[in-house]
């Protein structure tokens, strides 16, 4: 039994790198699957959209562990939505919002797919999407925020997955900005062209 109990209480650290937060660090579940953004690729992303950050809206679509949504929020992000169906990983992002003393963001849980499968009545200035990988879920996921609204003009879409960002078939009202790859991982800028 005590295995069990502490097989279903470990948890890792992830550490918030820049803004209001910075170098707090936060409990996230270990779960198969969730893997925290590293620290470098993190700090790659925050630096692409420093200029953009400050007063954004921002949703994270597969948050999991929570580290790009908090650190969204730490640099200045207006309001934030968080969504992920692992109620482990959903309930210690609402407890680590909650230490932060942050009532500007909102963690859902929820499948994404069927959530951004309807239209949204107000869009999002930045997107964060890292799904799972090999379950086929980014390029459906790039699709429905297009077909149902969830982008405003101009909206910067970061995107993690196992291929290179030319193979990944975005919409092509998207542009990429920039690109980069971390071991087996590429991830990636994109903008909405209108």
């Amino acid at each position: 039994m005590a295995k069990t109990a502490t097989k279903a209480t470990r948890s890792s650290q992830v550490r918030i790198i820049g803004g209001q937060w910075r170098s707090r660090k936060l409990n996230v579940p270990e779960a198969p699957g969730l893997r925290p953004t590293p620290d470098r690729v993190r700090e790659t992303l925050f630096n692409w959209l420093a200029p953009y950050i400050q007063g954004a809206r921002v949703l994270d679509a597969f948050t999991g562990s929570g580290a790009l949504f908090l650190e969204a929020m730490s640099r200045g992000a207006s309001t934030g939505l968080a969504l992920d169906s692992n109620s482990d990983a959903i309930n210690n992002l609402r407890s680590n919002l909650a230490l932060l003393q942050c009532d500007n963001a909102e963690a859902l849980r929820v499948d994404a797919l069927q959530y951004l499968g309807s239209s949204s009545e107000q869009g999002f200035d930045i997107v964060l999407l890292d799904p799972p990988f090999h379950q086929d879920l980014l390029l459906k996921t790039c699709e429905l925020l297009e077909a149902n609204h969830w982008l405003n003009p101009r909206a910067w879409i970061y995107t993690e997955s196992e291929q290179a960002p030319s193979t990944l078939g975005v919409p092509n009202t998207w542009r990429l900005h920039r690109e980069k790859h971390s071991g087996q991982v590429h991830y990636a800028l994109w903008q909405t062209l209108a």
